[in-house]
């Protein structure tokens, strides 16, 4: 089988990503990125110790790269390069990510990876979005909602991924959240040894202000749920 790198969050869409890929690559280890002041995963907000027992449930090496919260883009591509050259040094030539249907975000992942010698490969890539929530339950993963848009709020926090909480989706929310409209952890399933041990915390609200490719400033708020060590 030929080798690869695995893009990692924690969440749905790279866990079940991961399961499909490990049929048919040599995944030779998981690769994030964290905030160097937090250590937790950014967006998501799952802290490091949390990622590193996935890590270890599934048998695979994390290898990690802090960011500062202030990082241009252009900071982050040199970080990248810089700590994905050693794999293809050695090499690796291939990184497989969670990504479904975004056009756009698997054209920057391309091009983003391209230019320092990976190629992107996505198993999910066209999946139905409906059923692919289905298959990720039927399979036996577990998943805790750790971040939601406030279309969703409080009532979808720290909920767990069931058909109970597809069913209650609002209309026009992607049942696997590939617009951002909610982050998962997964803590159960087929490609874990053990469960990972954890319990819900604090629920918060934050509030953003930027401006998009456009120009056009964007208010959004999020609700999150601290996970927890157990």
């Amino acid at each position: 089988m030929k080798r690869a790198l695995f893009q990692w969050s924690g969440g749905k869409d790279s866990s079940f990503a991961l399961f499909k890929a490990m049929k048919e690559w040599n995944i030779e280890g998981l690769f994030t990125s964290l905030s160097a002041e937090f250590k937790r995963i950014s967006m998501h907000g799952v802290r490091e110790e949390l990622l590193d027992l996935q890590a270890e449930s599934i048998g695979l090496p994390l290898h990690k790269m802090f960011l500062e919260e202030d990082a241009t883009h252009d900071t982050y591509d040199r970080e990248l390069a810089v700590h994905l050259k050693p794999f293809i040094n050695d090499g690796i030539k291939d990184l497989i990510l969670g990504d479904i249907y975004l056009e756009d975000l698997r054209k920057y992942r391309e091009d983003q990876m391209g230019a320092i010698g990976l190629t992107c490969n996505f198993p999910l890539w066209g999946g139905d979005t409906h059923q692919l929530f289905k298959d990720f339950v039927d399979a036996g993963f577990k998943a805790v909602t750790v971040a939601v848009n406030d279309e969703l709020g409080e009532k979808f926090i720290g909920r767990t991924l069931d058909m109970d909480f597809y069913n209650e989706l609002p209309d026009g929310v992607d049942p696997c959240g590939e617009k951002g409209e909610f982050h998962t952890f997964v803590y159960d399933g087929p490609i874990f040894s053990k469960p990972i041990p954890f319990k819900i915390g604090d629920k918060l609200v934050r509030e953003y202000n930027y401006k998009d490719a456009d120009g056009n400033h964007i208010h959004s708020k999020f609700h999150f749920c601290d996970l927890e060590m157990k």
